[in-house]
């Protein structure tokens, strides 16, 4: 798996135009949230019931074309003392395939950013319960996880937990699995 170091891209400048897509991958579903393209507003979209790895790509891509996002933000279930879990390497590992699936779905690669997501459910469930958000936990916590990108990033605070640049497919480039 190949991460680059990050830079201030157009992915990540935060005085830049650009809409971000952030998810909460979990075994059963995938939380779903966007910005504005200032990047101001944050909004729980929906959450996606898994299916095929495959069903779940293809939608993602749908959303991601409909949304015209610059890149995605992708919760990363770390252990509470920031170290990797089974749970990160499993995410990071599908992070990988999903960057490998956009760039075939879309025709051009898309940045995948990995995020801290701990105690994003938490945030999320202290939202609904205060009544701030009528949408489902997941995507809740997909925002959760954007806003506190979006938040870091107006601040100057630069943590790295990873990310995925691919490279455009050439002619002689065959799709990875």
């Amino acid at each position: 798996m190949s991460h680059t170091a990050p830079d201030r891209t157009r992915e990540e400048a935060p005085g830049i135009a650009g809409k971000l897509v952030a998810l909460d991958v979990g075994l059963s579903r995938i939380g779903v949230a966007a910005c504005d393209p200032l990047r101001l507003s944050v909004h729980p979209l929906l959450t996606l019931t898994r299916g095929s790895r495959r069903q779940d790509f293809a939608r993602l891509a749908a959303i991601v074309t409909e949304q015209e996002a610059v890149a995605v933000i992708c919760g990363l279930p770390l252990n509470m003392d920031g170290s990797d879990s089974d749970q990160t390497r499993t995410v990071r590992k599908w992070g990988m395939r999903l960057a490998h699936a956009l760039r075939t779905l879309l025709g051009r690669p898309l940045p995948i950013i990995f995020w801290d997501e701990r105690l994003s459910t938490y945030a999320a469930q202290q939202l609904l319960a205060s009544g701030e958000s009528r949408s489902s936990e997941d995507a809740v916590a997909a925002a959760v996880i954007l806003r506190s990108y979006l938040d870091s990033q107006n601040t100057g605070e630069r943590a790295d937990f990873g990310r995925i640049d691919l490279p455009y497919q050439t002619g002689a480039e065959t799709p990875a699995q």
